[in-house]
């Protein structure tokens, strides 16, 4: 059973999903706090790994916990954040 996020979460189990996925608190409690028809209709927009800097991408990494990040090339990040 999800945890009691009290009542700033409606989805608490959505919102456990989500951080259990990488996603910030803030992130989550906005997912699991919305409409599910309007967010379902939002997916797909974000631009593709391989069009992001290497700043950013290291900036997603660290954000999902990828240890060694900043040792890594552009190609090792996109793969090492595909695989998380």
């Amino acid at each position: 059973m999800a945890k009691d996020h009290g009542s700033s979460v409606k989805d608490d189990k959505q919102y456990e999903a989500l951080r259990d996925q990488g996603a910030s608190k803030e992130k989550a409690a906005r997912i699991a706090n919305s409409d599910t028809k309007s967010t379902s209709k939002k997916g797909g927009k974000a631009p593709a790994y391989e069009d992001w800097t290497k700043d950013d991408l290291e900036q997603r990494a660290k954000e999902v916990g990828i240890e060694g990040r900043s040792d890594m090339n552009k190609g090792e990040l996109i793969k090492a954040l595909r695989d998380h």
